[in-house]
């Protein structure tokens, strides 16, 4: 699975700028989306087209938060967990209360969060990426088996919507059917 994943995202670096233009996300400019994806990458040393998989896996919505059967909520595009509040917090030297209104309501800061929510599963992981995208999602075999297998799938989604133009504005959407579960990101 691991090969196949690889795979999908080298060919989807090559058609970033293609997916991004495509994306959509009420109120969110497809060069914002790219740029925010852009900047968080850079920063934390990911590759862009990884991040935009995540974005359109994690399928969130801006100034939404969403419930979780294990009693937390997943905030923003990259459904970042609450769990994640504090820690998000210190990095950005804010108060928890401006750090969950910056997840919900900014998509910039969700997207960096996110990256650097990855970024601690990359390190966890000890650079590996699959790991690290797993840890993004959650610490359970179980999650991790079945947040991979989505990213796989959207990966070859976007790869394939990224080629054929007319097809992708629809299939591409940040807002993807796809759901994930566990404790998301």
């Amino acid at each position: 699975m691991k090969r196949a994943v690889l795979s999908a995202v080298a060919g989807l670096a090559s058609l970033f700028l293609t997916a991004t233009a495509q994306a959509k996300i009420p109120g969110i400019t497809p060069t914002t989306i790219r740029d925010c994806i852009l900047a968080a990458a850079k920063v934390y040393r990911e590759p862009p087209a990884v991040l935009l998989i995540l974005l359109n896996v994690e399928g969130g919505t801006l100034g939404a938060v969403s419930e979780n059967s294990n009693a937390t909520v997943d905030i923003g595009p990259m459904q970042v967990n609450q769990i994640w509040i504090p820690a998000v917090a210190a990095h950005w030297h804010a108060s928890r209360q401006a750090t969950f209104l910056a997840l919900r309501d900014n998509f910039c800061a969700n997207v960096e969060a996110g990256a650097w929510i990855l970024r601690q599963g990359l390190d966890e992981a000890n650079g590996d990426l699959w790991g690290g995208v797993a840890f993004y999602h959650s610490h359970t075999p179980e999650y991790q088996r079945r947040y991979l297998l989505a990213v796989l799938k959207q990966a070859l989604r976007l790869e394939q919507s990224a080629r054929q133009p007319a097809a992708g504005a629809r299939e591409s959407s940040i807002t993807a059917d796809t759901t994930s579960n566990g404790s998301g990101g």
